[in-house]
């Protein structure tokens, strides 16, 4: 408690809300602080500048929450709520009170977490027409999904090149840490080889309208099997990370699949996606993405090492979560490269 912000520590108390719930837990990512009180969710971002985003103004974050509220709506229709101010009047901080504002929050219903697809890997009651569900609610959103000239550009080649290129520089130094020397510069070997092989499927790509808004990070954790299926907590913070060629996205479920041991629902997912969106040249660009997206999360993983809000206990569990993501990166890598 001692070493939460003020802010955090008024919201743990049951008072701050205006319904008085039996208890708050707190749920801590790079990013945000999420507390959890029964039926609701009120996510907090914190005031931080990670390169890849920026929270360090309030208004920054009054603007993030409804870019955040407004893009989820489209997978997640009836979690996403409203956002509310938290303010503070005579030292009392509360939400939804009287006072000066002094954060933002974006309130949520709360969705049942043993629903949600890696906790139900875990146990083993993911079926392959759940997987081709998920599938087919994709295709029906990257059909309807905003393109265009600007969006399409993320998905050509200077962007796929920023992208991977910022991978391998914000990982250099968990180099020896979380990823051996070797495999760095293996998959960066792959990576840079491929983009120069491929250069021309990237560009054709973009041109027949395949780069769409997506949803920017569909891993396993934000696929909720409820009423329906919940597609939740999309990238709102930077455009490059969600305008991206609708194979990245679906190689980021599939390749999240293999890594909860599933690749025969990762090959349904993706054999799926084919048949419902018609994208036949899905296959030419799915072990690439995988390895990217496996990458990406192996990347992130390991910026949590060095939140010092992290309690100590969980750093050896993210350490060994880094070191498997980086291990599945690799597997992806083509034989004879």
């Amino acid at each position: 408690m001692a070493r939460l912000p003020a802010l955090v520590q008024a919201l743990l108390t049951p008072e701050a809300y205006p319904h008085c719930p039996r208890e708050v837990k707190l749920v801590q990512t790079q990013m945000s602080f999420i507390f959890l009180i029964g039926d609701y969710v009120y996510k907090v971002k914190k005031a931080v500048d990670l390169g890849y985003l920026d929270y360090t103004t309030l208004e920054r974050r009054k603007h993030f929450c409804h870019q955040e509220l407004i893009l989820n709506r489209r997978l997640c229709p009836d979690v996403y709520l409203e956002v509310v101010a938290i303010t503070e009047e005579n030292g009392k901080i509360s939400v939804g009170g009287g006072g000066e504002v002094i954060e933002y929050a974006v309130k949520m219903r709360q969705l049942p977490q043993e629903r949600t697809m890696d906790q139900m890997l875990r146990s083993n009651q993911v079926s392959k027409e759940m997987v081709a569900m998920v599938a087919q609610r994709l295709a029906d959103f990257h059909q309807h999904a905003e393109t265009g000239p600007q969006i399409a550009s993320y998905g050509d080649l200077p962007i796929v090149v920023t992208n991977t290129e910022e991978n391998f520089a914000q990982t250099e130094k968990y180099i020896g840490v979380s990823i051996a020397k070797e495999k760095y510069e293996a998959i960066k070997r792959y990576t840079d080889n491929f983009i120069e092989k491929n250069a021309s499927l990237f560009r054709q790509r973009a041109e027949r309208g395949r780069v769409r808004d997506c949803h920017g990070d569909l891993h396993a954790a934000h696929v909720c099997f409820t009423d329906g299926i919940c597609i939740f907590d999309c990238i709102e913070f930077n455009e490059r990370f969600r305008y991206c060629d609708v194979a990245s996205e679906i190689a980021f479920l599939a390749m999240d699949l293999d890594y909860h041991g599933r690749p025969d629902l990762s090959r349904h997912f993706v054999k799926s996606y084919e048949e419902f969106s018609g994208d036949r040249e899905l296959g030419l660009l799915l072990d690439f993405y995988k390895c990217y997206r496996a990458y990406v999360r192996g990347k992130v993983e390991s910026f949590k090492l060095d939140d010092p809000l992290i309690p100590k206990e969980e750093r050896a569990r993210v350490l060994a979560v880094a070191q498997s993501y980086f291990d599945l990166a690799e597997s992806y890598i083509m034989k004879g490269d």
